[in-house]
């Protein structure tokens, strides 16, 4: 019996409660920083007494939460958010470094929409860590209908988790432009590379980008409304601010931040980020038909 406490109260946080606790092996609880209706819910302090957490906070979050609430007892974490801190550049490893061993920690990565999770739909998914037996033990924890994969390539799955939210905005604008499917996929597939080479400078290994954690999650995210990144570039694309998309959502969508910690990493490094720049320069202001025509005949 696995006692499993999700971190994180949203959309995925829910999904992947509702997933694990369809494991009958499995002891589930919930919580968040505001009490929610949803089955299991439970208090910070009793959820990290747990053996096994799940953080499904966001992103950009991560950080201040750790520092303020979370308290060390040789737990096993499993890392469920995907994004690179805008204004440090730091990615998720390095945030939860000072706070979780090597050894005890894991990150999630996979194509996969919070609403088909939690109606049991087909999904499969990447559990990366430096520890075989750690990245084992979540990966055993899922039910039969999420298939699980278990590697290594921590720095594989933190870039295509993070970078294909800002592909997948870009994807979106594309969309809500009305350029096409060819325009789209030769947007998606540039993408992949550019997502490839700034993951290879970081240490990942070529095949992640061919595999679920890149191919996959990009695919899936960059094409479809049920996308929260996707939905932003759509609103992107009608003249809306990022303020207002993010308020309509009533959501984080993850690709905003990372396209400014994205901006900011090729600003103090030069490397070459033609897609992300451009995200970041339509959320500061520039005309999307301008940007992409820029990137299309680049």
């Amino acid at each position: 019996m696995k006692r499993i406490a999700v971190i994180g109260a949203g959309k995925w946080g829910s999904a992947l409660a509702f997933a694990l606790g369809e494991n009958g092996e499995n002891d589930v609880v919930i919580t968040s920083r505001h009490s929610r209706d949803v089955p299991n819910f439970v208090d910070l302090e009793t959820a990290l007494q747990r053996e096994y957490l799940v953080m499904a906070i966001p992103a950009q979050q991560v950080g201040a939460w750790l520092k303020e609430h979370f308290r060390y007892n040789d737990q096993k974490v499993l890392v469920a958010a995907k994004g690179i801190e805008a204004q440090s550049g730091r990615f998720l490893n390095e945030i939860f470094a000072p706070y979780v061993p090597d050894q005890n920690i894991a990150f999630l990565s996979g194509p996969s929409f919070a609403a088909e999770v939690i109606q049991g739909l087909p999904t499969a998914l990447v559990v990366s860590s430096t520890d075989a037996q750690t990245a084992m033990g979540f990966a055993e924890a899922f039910p039969e209908f999420i298939r699980t994969y278990t590697d290594d390539d921590i720095a594989g799955a933190e870039v295509c988790g993070s970078y294909k939210n800002v592909i997948a905005i870009a994807a979106g604008i594309c969309a809500g432009l009305k350029l096409g499917n060819n325009a789209a996929a030769a947007l998606i597939s540039r993408g992949l590379i550019e997502m490839r080479r700034f993951g290879l400078s970081y240490g990942a290994r070529d095949e992640t980008f061919l595999g679920l954690s890149g191919a996959g999650d990009l695919f899936l995210t960059a094409s479809s409304v049920l996308s929260r990144n996707y939905r932003v570039g759509l609103g992107l694309a009608e003249g809306k601010a990022k303020e207002q998309i993010v308020e309509d959502l009533g959501e984080v969508a993850e690709g905003i931040g990372t396209a400014y910690a994205l901006h900011g990493i090729a600003q103090r490094s030069g490397v070459y980020l033609p897609i992300a720049t451009e995200v970041y320069e339509i959320l500061e202001g520039k005309a999307p038909r301008e940007s992409l025509n820029d990137l299309l005949t680049r």
